[in-house]
């Protein structure tokens, strides 16, 4: 098949509250996720992403992070970045500005992310 003949593959976002995550599907294959704390009212803390290993350096987590932002503004909820990778895709486009919550946003970048990581020892 040839690259003018490949056929798109279907992105579904799930929501698993049970395991508190964000579940990225391509087709019919896990490719990512994304752990969050729901807190109230409606603010989201994105806490940790994870991209399945033969999907990585495939768009995946900026796929998911996009499809995660998405269906939270639907929600019509806020967001604060504790996770590195969302910290730095939030740092880098001003398209979801309006979801980070501006009495607790969390982390500017990756690295104010990933330093306060390493301080706590997670």
């Amino acid at each position: 098949m040839s690259g003018a003949e490949e056929v798109a593959v279907t992105e579904r976002l799930i929501d698993t509250t049970d395991e508190g995550r964000f579940e990225l599907y391509r087709g019919d294959d896990l490719v990512g996720w994304l752990y969050y704390t729901r807190l109230r009212p409606n603010r989201y803390a994105l806490r940790h992403t994870e991209v399945e290993s033969n999907h990585q350096h495939q768009g995946v987590g900026s796929a998911l992070a996009r499809n995660v932002l998405d269906e939270i503004r639907s929600r019509e909820g806020t967001v604060t970045a504790i996770c590195p990778f969302v910290a730095d895709y939030l740092s880098r486009t001003t398209a979801y500005a309006d979801l980070v919550d501006p009495r607790h946003p969390g982390y500017s970048d990756r690295a104010a992310a990933e330093a306060a990581r390493a301080k706590t020892g997670g």
